[in-house]
C-alpha cells in the first residue's frame, strides 16, 4: 500500500521529518507515487533525475542579518490579532463601495501576526521531504507562485483576525497637479512606482475565505493536505519537473480524500466543500497580500528576494 509523504508529515506538520522515502521504480512518467518508508536514500523518477542533479545549496552563503529577515523572524504573535473584531455595519449593496481603498486599522499588530504565519508557512514547506528533493530553482518557482495562498491558509489555521479602515484618496485635481509637478522634476510617474492600496472588495474576498475556513472547522491534517495541494502546482510557468510535481499534487488530493472519508463518514459532501476552499484561493492576489500586511511594517518589499532569503535560511 502506497504512503504519501504528506500523510506522515501531517502527524507533526511543524516538525522536520527525518524519514527518507523510496520511490517506486519502473512506473510510468508523471505518476510518482511513493512506496513504503525506507531508510535508503530517496531517488526520483527518471523524468525528474535531471532536475535534481542541478540542485545547489546556498544556505551558508545567504545573510541572516537583514532587516526583513529579523522582522519576519519575530514570531511573537500579538494576542490582539487573534481576537474576533467587532462586526462592521453593512451598508446597502453598491458596486462603487467595493472599489474604496482600505488599510489595516492596526498595521503593526496585523503585520507582525502575518509575518509570524509566513515564517511558519516556510518552515512547513521546507519540512516536506518531496519539496526538499527538488532543485533550488524548482523550489523557488513553487514558493514564489504559491506563497500568498499558503499564507492566507495559514491565517485561517491560526485564526488571525484583522480590521481595515477606509482611506482618503487624493482628488483628481490633486493627482493631476502632483503628476505634473513630478514630471517637471524628471521623476517617475507615481502610479508606476508604487501600487495602490487594496480595495474593499479585495479585502472582503480575503475575509470571506477566512470565514469559510472557520465555518468548516478544518483540522490540522486537512490544512496540511490543502497546503500540499496548493504548494505542488504544476501549472506554474518556469517549472521543469512538471509531471513529477503534478503527481505530488495528485497524491495530496488523494490523501485528503481518504482522510475525509475516514474521519467524516457522515459528511459525504465535506471533500467537495474543501475543494471549494481551494477554488477560492485562486482569487487571492499576491500583490494585495504584500501591500496589506508587509508594506506597513517593512515598506516596499521585493517578495521574491525575501522568499529566497527565507528559503535558504534556517528558520
Amino acid at each position: 500500500m502506497s504512503v504519501c509523504p504528506l500523510v506522515r508529515l501531517s502527524h507533526s506538520a511543524a516538525a522536520h521529518t527525518r524519514t527518507r522515502y523510496k520511490y517506486v521504480k519502473g512506473q510510468a512518467a508523471g505518476a510518482p507515487c511513493l512506496a513504503q518508508p525506507s531508510r535508503q536514500q530517496g531517488t526520483l523518477p527518471p523524468g525528474a533525475m535531471a532536475c535534481v542533479a542541478g540542485c545547489r545549496c546556498c544556505t551558508e552563503r545567504r545573510r541572516q542579518s537583514s532587516i526583513l529577515y529579523n522582522i519576519l523572524k519575530n514570531e511573537e504573535q500579538p494576542e490582539a490579532a487573534q481576537q474576533p473584531p467587532p462586526q462592521e455595519p453593512q451598508g446597502p449593496g453598491c458596486s462603487c463601495g467595493s472599489r474604496r481603498r482600505v488599510a489595516l486599522r492596526s498595521p503593526q499588530v496585523a503585520g507582525k501576526a502575518a509575518s509570524a504565519v509566513l515564517v511558519k508557512t516556510l518552515r512547513f514547506v521546507k519540512s516536506v521531504p518531496c519539496f526538499r528533493e527538488l532543485p533550488l530553482d524548482e523550489q523557488l518557482v513553487l514558493v514564489r507562485g504559491c506563497w500568498a495562498p499558503l499564507l492566507v491558509l495559514g491565517l485561517a489555521q491560526e485564526r488571525v483576525h484583522f480590521e481595515t479602515v477606509e482611506t482618503a484618496e487624493p482628488s483628481m485635481l490633486q493627482r493631476i497637479l502632483t503628476d505634473r509637478r513630478q514630471e517637471q522634476q524628471g521623476q517617475q510617474h507615481p502610479q508606476s512606482c508604487s501600487p495602490q492600496l487594496p480595495s474593499a472588495g479585495e479585502i472582503q474576498g480575503i475575509k470571506g475565505f477566512l470565514a469559510k475556513c472557520w465555518s468548516l472547522d478544518i483540522s490540522t491534517k486537512e490544512y496540511a493536505y490543502l497546503k500540499g495541494t496548493v504548494l505542488f502546482n504544476p501549472d506554474l510557468p518556469g517549472l521543469q519537473c512538471v509531471q513529477y510535481i503534478q503527481g505530488l499534487q495528485r497524491e495530496a488530493q488523494q490523501a485528503l480524500n481518504e482522510h475525509v472519508r475516514l474521519i467524516h463518514r457522515g459528511d459525504q459532501a465535506r471533500f467537495a466543500k474543501l475543494n471549494v476552499v481551494l477554488s477560492l484561493l485562486r482569487s487571492i492576489n499576491a500583490n494585495v497580500i504584500a501591500e496589506l500586511f508587509f508594506k506597513p511594517i517593512i515598506g516596499t518589499v521585493n517578495m521574491d528576494d525575501m522568499l529566497l532569503e527565507m528559503l535558504c535560511a534556517k528558520l
